[in-house]
């Protein structure tokens, strides 16, 4: 009796797939070239441009940028609510600034010590409290910022009410950025040194290494999480761990951040570290669009620059932030730039509308009883 053998053939559909934008339409090629060129703009400025005030805010701005990025981790990524990830920046700044100062070391040598310092806050901080959800996170976590601020406030080791002076900028092996460099009959001060160093690995280490890591393993865990949390959990994911190791990874960002800011003011102190800056680094983080990369680096732009540019309207300056800032929420409510954003010319293409399809259709071939006993 011969064996009889089934499988099932698809149909073929009437029309084909429409073929996905390429060359320079092409969604992710046009993102590369566009941060290219503000990259290119930005690293060009300074010849354009060379004032220290100018320098001065570009390089502010740009710090903040990596303590939003870092940010973005926990809130973006993870869904966190953190109202005192200032205080992340207050240990990183501190730490070097007292190593600095009180031993004499540089802020290379530094570094080692701040990540440590940072990850044990972490786990301090985000150990107990990641079990909360919601406004109860939010709530501790901005009494854990207060608390490093008040305590900072009243040690010997970190200066007091004072804080800290006299923090020497970066050096690498006995050559200082405040040496200034001659290249090719051009001669770069400590600022400008100082502007390129955190454009080159400050802005590009950050935004390269939690866009990888969004993209990993780890971001698509931490973006489960942020959905639905009991369901990530069904499905195998331990969502403490989870959360922890954002906290974690955004502390880090944090206290490098803390490094180059103390470094830019070469002194830190606690008024330099209140619930405002948490606010406003988390403002732009929900501002520029939670989870995208380009959204975040704007956001942090737009937050740091945007009183400077006013400033020549004096008293009425923040008032007309604020409404920049509530009229940037009620057009674009997602953010300036969220994650899941359609460049506007993707809305021009055309898709055709595919009919419906034929249905399933059985193929085999049958033995001759079975013909029979069909018939």
């Amino acid at each position: 009796m011969a064996k009889t053998t089934w499988r099932l053939e698809a149909p073929k559909p009437f029309l084909e797939r429409p073929p996905a934008v390429s060359g320079l339409l092409a969604p992710a090629r046009f993102m590369q070239l566009l941060s290219l060129v503000l990259f290119v703009a930005a690293a060009v400025l300074p010849f354009i441009s060379a004032s220290p005030y100018l320098i001065s805010i570009l390089t502010s701005a740009m710090i903040y940028v990596v303590l939003a990025m870092g940010l973005n981790v926990v809130v973006g990524y993870a869904g966190l609510l953190d109202l005192g990830f200032i205080a992340f920046m207050a240990v990183g700044a501190y730490t070097s600034g007292i190593l600095t100062t009180t031993l004499g070391w540089s802020m290379l040598e530094t570094i080692p010590v701040v990540v440590i310092a940072c990850i044990l806050a972490g786990l301090v901080i985000g150990g107990p409290t990641l079990r909360l959800r919601s406004d109860y996170l939010a709530i501790v976590t901005l009494g854990f910022g207060e608390i490093i601020r008040i305590t900072a406030n009243n040690l010997q080791i970190t200066g007091g009410p004072s804080g800290i002076h006299g923090i020497p900028t970066w050096s690498f092996f006995g050559w200082s950025f405040a040496d200034g460099l001659d290249i090719g009959g051009i001669h770069f001060g400590s600022k400008i040194l100082f502007y390129y160093f955190v454009l080159f690995v400050g802005i590009g280490l950050a935004v390269v290494a939690v866009s990888r890591l969004g993209k990993g393993k780890l971001g698509r865990a931490w973006k489960s999480v942020r959905d639905d949390e009991d369901v990530s959990e069904a499905m195998g994911i331990n969502g403490y761990k989870t959360k922890l190791m954002a906290y974690i990874i955004g502390a880090v960002w944090g206290g490098f951040a803390g490094t180059l800011l103390a470094a830019h003011l070469s002194a830190i102190s606690p008024n330099s570290f209140e619930f405002l800056y948490s606010a406003l680094v988390l403002m732009a983080v929900v501002l520029g669009g939670m989870g995208s990369t380009p959204g975040v680096i704007l956001g942090a732009l737009f937050v740091s620059l945007a009183p400077e540019f006013l400033r020549e309207f004096s008293e009425w300056r923040y008032l007309l932030f604020g409404v920049l800032l509530v009229i940037a929420m009620i057009f674009r409510p997602k953010g300036i730039w969220p994650a899941n954003a359609v460049l506007p010319f993707l809305k021009k293409r055309q898709i055709p509308q595919v009919p419906p399809t034929e249905a399933v259709g059985v193929v085999g071939e049958l033995d001759d009883d079975a013909e029979e006993g069909r018939r």
